[in-house]
């Protein structure tokens, strides 16, 4: 029907439903790894189910004919309030990973974080791009030499600023990996931490209380992501919606802050943004979206089988025309 909007996929309707059928393409380990957490996954779930806690109040008699999703991040336009969070090992999802994801990110002119366990080099990773924003993540490892190289290297490539990370003193204790005794391929390697092996980093940027943006102020830093990693660290702390709800009117006209977790709906961007976020960050969703589009089980990946491959960036690309798709109407239905 015409008035319905355009059919975006004829199975896939919403992020639930990309969640659904990715997962189903997955081995076990894999999905498990990309869809689970810390403990007993309670800041996992609240950090989706928070978002249902908050209501809209829509305004009426408003002309909405024009609608502008679009905004600036890091000096740069883009074309959604939203982007890519860094995220390890994409290619556990599609051999293509964070290649694919990037393409898609440079078409829909989106701002992308790049994790230092990116399974393709920073620079392949960037070279994607169109002029849309790119973000290197980091941690302080203990070896400076690894620090160092990887900051020259980003610079050189065009980052536009580094995702410090800063919530993993220890690794959050995540009981789907020690029953999968979950491990990474052997010809499957970090190349921009010059590193190998079991995978114990997707790490994005985690502050969650006004004190730590009080802190992250004092000490310099020119932005914060509010994020408690996806659940995956300490289970039992707040979602990220209701820590951003406490901490934007600390940062308000001092400091940006950008929120990561949880969002699976166009109107969960809408909520963060009314609560004070000036952008919003995915993790989870790109992996679906590149799980869709791989034909067989990723066991044929981990494994070696032959198998016919889709396009990773057409499932990337579909999750992020349902979000902005939902946003639109939701912008509009609000007033």
């Amino acid at each position: 029907m015409a008035h319905r909007g355009e059919t975006l996929h004829k199975d896939v309707c919403c992020i639930a439903d990309l969640k659904k059928m990715g997962s189903s393409r997955l081995a076990p380990m894999v999905r498990d790894y990309y869809n689970g957490g810390a403990m007993d996954l309670i800041t996992l779930n609240e950090n989706e189910t928070a978002y249902d806690r908050y209501k809209i109040r829509p305004r009426v008699l408003i002309n909405v004919d024009q609608i502008d999703t679009s905004t600036e991040f890091l000096g740069s336009k883009v074309s959604l309030p939203f982007g890519f969070s860094p995220a390890a090992s994409m290619k556990l999802a599609h051999p293509d990973g964070e290649l694919a994801t990037s393409r898609a990110a440079a078409k829909f002119g989106l701002a992308m974080g790049l994790s230092s366990y990116s399974n393709y080099p920073l620079e392949e990773v960037a070279a994607q791009g169109t002029g849309n924003p790119y973000v290197m993540q980091m941690c302080v490892l203990r070896d400076r030499s690894i620090t160092l190289q990887l900051l020259d290297r980003a610079e050189k490539a065009g980052y536009k600023a580094l995702f410090l990370s800063v919530d993993v003193p220890v690794l959050g204790k995540r009981i789907n990996e020690y029953r999968n005794e979950y491990t990474i391929p052997d010809d499957m390697s970090w190349p921009n931490i010059l590193s190998h092996g079991a995978d114990h980093s997707d790490r994005t940027d985690y502050v969650t209380t006004p004190e730590d943006i009080e802190l992250a102020i004092k000490y310099g830093i020119d932005g914060i992501v509010i994020s408690n990693h996806g659940g995956r660290q300490l289970d039992g702390m707040p979602s990220t919606l209701d820590a951003l709800r406490v901490c934007a009117p600390v940062a308000k006209g001092r400091i940006p802050i950008a929120v990561d977790g949880g969002i699976r709906r166009g109107s969960d961007i809408f909520k963060a943004l009314a609560l004070g976020a000036s952008f919003c960050f995915v993790g989870r969703i790109p992996f679906w979206g590149l799980a869709v589009c791989v034909c067989f089980s990723c066991f044929s990946i981990l494994f070696g089988t032959d198998q016919i491959q889709y396009n990773g960036q057409e499932g990337v690309e579909l999750a992020i025309k349902i979000l902005r798709q939902e946003l639109r109407i939701t912008m509009a239905l609000a007033g």
